[in-house]
């Protein structure tokens, strides 16, 4: 097991240097096979996230080569598999069509730049151990903004999907719009080939789930279109490859800093940044839990810039961890981060024997696996759970989705942590406050909330669970008043202070402002269960001075005993609820003493 111990000094810098001497020949043998296994399927990935992010369809194979070797060797897991993935390609196309035009010379350069900002800001975060940042990623924020990018996948191919020339870009409603002036000139036999790619694809998965689904529906689909362009002639079918892909290994390149390129690029790769660092250290945790170790978020962090940096000098654009190939790396039986590195390098040759025959793959197959992989990506059990579980999370869902299909989708997902941020100090702006009563009828007369049990007359007993700071003071001060006005006979108030895990400055000064209202009143304020964090705080700003040291109790036994001394006997004479044990049992006067 990895322990964050080992990522420090000359391991920090060269984490491999840790693993590389363990690693034996059943090691090599299984990462030798599980990388087999991925080269295979990175192919069609490759080639169908490049269509999805506007670039040459070559360039999604590069990205899964040089920076994945990279994030392998940088990062912490030992079955994170790099790469291009579907999110990044969506950001990268809705962003950057801005500016140039897709698959052009000018649109991959500013796709190459963008992939540097990516790595070096992810560099930077990793080297400042600002691993906890993706923390502040909900959940909700990635099921949202995925399902989104699923529609607007969808949507995008349905230009290839149906055979028409239309404008693919722009946001769902407008796509959806330009697609339905072009119905009179949807293609059959294009439909035809991305629907058979697109059934064959399911019923492979469904009763073939050994065979790599994808491959298969692609080879399906290819001979599909050249059955009908042998049968009825190219002329009369009509229907377009994605053409011939060069035999290369991955060329230099370089990204163009310009200043406007960076003014341009800098939200769109913060947003990138966030959203595949929370996409790879998830990825990370739940293939590691499964395997029984742990990453260090940090240094996946600094693995994950590393290899954009180096993407962006090898023809590759983002890259980050990929759900679909980090979960195959691991049932294939990987055991080192080895299996990556040879996945990649296998790639390459598999790219110098297979590039030349792309020119045989019909755009239509690639609509048709597109299509399969956007309701992949689409967790309706998730969704559903969400939906029926929390209300909050619910509104985080539908803002972050519905931005990601109407909007922008990098403003989606500083949408969706916004709203996730504003709920979450909403919430914890309101400490629970409840009235706590001994209950005769519990065990050893444990305290409930039931409100149907009598109170003392002069005495009321809160538990406040939650911080006390600056955003929780007004309701805090609020729940004070309200208790003061409903009952404006009982001096005294007693605050369970056990569920009180933080103070500040603005916290420590409300509870010593109800304590001097509480004086005035001819009453006390008593702090009961005080946590060392709350009484440090009160001590280290002199509130403590003026609530008094001998108003904090430990145990509420302690509490009690000594609030009773300080009751008005008279009306204790009154009070037929016998609250507590000192009320049934009163303390004999002690005798006077006379010479």
């Amino acid at each position: 097991m990895r322990s964050n111990a080992l990522y420090s000094g000359w391991n920090f810098f060269f984490p491999f240097t840790s693993w590389i001497p363990t690693v034996n020949k059943r090691d090599l043998r299984a990462d030798l096979i599980a990388a087999l296994t991925g080269a295979v399927v990175v192919l069609p990935q490759g080639v169908a996230f490049a269509t999805i992010a506007g670039m040459p369809p070559e360039y999604g194979l590069y990205a899964g080569m040089v920076p994945a070797i990279i994030a392998a060797l940088f990062g912490s897991s030992k079955h994170l598999v790099s790469g291009p993935t579907t999110a990044a390609s969506v950001v990268l196309f809705s962003s950057l069509s801005l500016y140039a035009i897709p698959g052009t010379a000018d649109y991959v350069t500013l796709a190459l730049t963008l992939t540097f900002m990516v790595g070096v800001f992810e560099l930077a975060l990793g080297l400042a151990r600002m691993g906890a940042l993706v923390n502040f990623i909900s959940h909700s924020v990635v099921v949202g903004f995925t399902a989104g990018a699923a529609v607007l996948i969808a949507a995008k191919q349905l230009k290839h999907f149906f055979g028409v020339e239309m404008d693919s870009g722009g946001h769902l409603h407008e796509i959806v719009f330009n697609f339905t002036e072009q119905l009179q000139s949807i293609n059959p036999w294009v439909t035809t080939i991305a629907l058979v790619t697109l059934l064959s694809g399911i019923a492979f998965k469904h009763w073939m789930p050994r065979m790599p689904y994808m491959i298969a529906a692609m080879l399906t689909g290819s001979l599909v279109s050249l059955f009908l362009d042998f049968e009825f002639g190219h002329a009369v079918t009509h229907i377009p490859n994605v053409g011939a892909l060069p035999a290369t290994l991955p060329p230099l390149s370089s990204p163009d800093l310009t200043f406007q390129h960076i003014k341009d690029l800098a939200p769109t790769a913060l947003a990138v940044t966030l959203f595949a660092l929370t996409e790879a250290v998830s990825i990370g945790r739940s293939i590691a839990a499964r395997g029984g170790y742990r990453i260090n978020g940090n240094q996946e962090f600094i693995g994950q810039g590393l290899s954009n940096i180096a993407g962006s000098f090898f023809s590759g654009y983002v890259a980050t961890g990929s759900f679909n190939r980090s979960g195959l790396n691991y049932q294939s039986g990987a055991k080192t981060p080895l299996a990556a590195v040879f996945a990649a390098l296998l790639l390459m040759v598999i790219v110098l024997l297979v590039a030349p025959y792309a020119a045989y793959l019909p755009k239509a197959t690639m609509a048709g696996i597109l299509f399969l992989v956007a309701w992949g990506l689409i967790d309706f059990k998730e969704i559903r759970h969400i939906l029926t579980s929390s209300k909050r999370e619910t509104s985080v869902l539908l803002v972050t989705m519905l931005s990601a299909m109407f909007l922008e989708l990098e403003f989606a997902i500083f949408a969706g942590v916004l709203l996730s941020l504003i709920l979450y100090l909403e919430r914890v702006s309101k400490p629970n406050i409840v009235t706590r009563v001994p209950d005769q009828r519990l065990y050893k007369h444990a305290f409930s909330s039931d409100p149907d049990l009598p109170e003392c007359k002069q005495l009321k007993m809160i538990r406040i669970d939650g911080s006390l700071f600056f955003g929780s003071v007004n309701h805090l001060q609020e729940q004070f008043d309200r208790i003061r006005a409903n009952n404006p006979e009982k001096k005294h108030l007693a605050v369970i202070a056990s569920g009180i895990n933080f103070v500040d400055l603005q916290g420590g000064h409300a509870l010593v402002e109800e304590a001097k209202r509480r004086a005035a009143d001819g009453g006390k304020l008593y702090l009961i269960n005080v946590k060392d964090g709350l009484w440090n705080a009160l001590e280290r700003s002199g509130d403590m001075e003026t609530i008094g040291d001998r108003n904090v109790f430990q145990s509420k036994n302690a509490a009690i005993h000594a609030i009773y001394h300080k009751l008005d006997k008279k009306v204790c004479e009154g009070c037929e609820n016998h609250i507590f044990q000192e009320c049934r049992n009163p303390p004999k006067p002690k005798p006077l003493v006379t010479d």
